[in-house]
């Protein structure tokens, strides 16, 4: 694992206020996945499967991404609280052979989550642990944030952080099959 470099501000202010949501988080994803390939050569790694991934939260026709501070957390569950939101989950796979990318697809998945209303104690509680701020829409569904998600529309991987079913897709597009990423891994064979 590779964690990018990318600006993440700087590249949504590029993409401009009329770029769709959707191109949002898939660019991002595309620029992190991008983004460790020289790391990777540095590394002396020249045959790898790299899978970049962002997801944000959509409510209001606005994307929320990582909340940051316990206030802008806090601001956010105010909005969302008893309501649904989408959140927007972008991948990018790049297949790298000999130290070059032989394939390359990308795409985006959509889940509607629908959000409870936590008391505030519970809430304020919450936000004291620090979770919420370094995550996509100040949530988590599988830790202490699931408590106050009511129920999902969708792909449940994707809202924890990696959309199976989607990147499954996107490994085909690129010639590789789950079993054999698996097998590279050291998990099967």
């Amino acid at each position: 694992m590779r964690v990018s470099g990318v600006d993440e501000d700087a590249l949504i202010a590029a993409l401009g206020a009329d770029a769709a949501p959707e191109h949002v988080v898939t660019e991002l994803a595309r620029a992190k996945a991008s983004d460790v390939l020289p790391v990777l050569a540095r590394d002396g790694i020249s045959d790898a499967v790299v899978v970049g991934c962002d997801s944000m939260l959509l409510i209001d026709g606005s994307l929320q991404g990582k909340p940051g501070t316990v206030d802008v957390a806090r601001a956010r569950w105010s909005a969302m609280a008893g309501r649904s939101a989408t959140l927007l989950t972008g991948h990018s796979v790049l297949r790298i052979a000999e130290g070059a990318v032989v394939g390359d697809a990308h795409d985006h998945s959509a889940t509607v989550v629908h959000f409870a209303s936590p008391p505030d104690a519970d809430l304020e509680a919450y936000l004291a642990t620090g979770e919420p701020l370094q995550v996509a829409g100040a949530f988590t569904l599988d830790s202490l944030g699931g408590w106050f998600v009511d129920r999902i529309e969708g792909d449940p991987s994707s809202v924890i952080g990696i959309g199976l079913p989607l990147v499954r897709r996107l490994l085909a597009e690129v010639g590789v099959g789950v079993a054999e990423l698996w097998a590279s891994s050291g998990r099967v064979g």
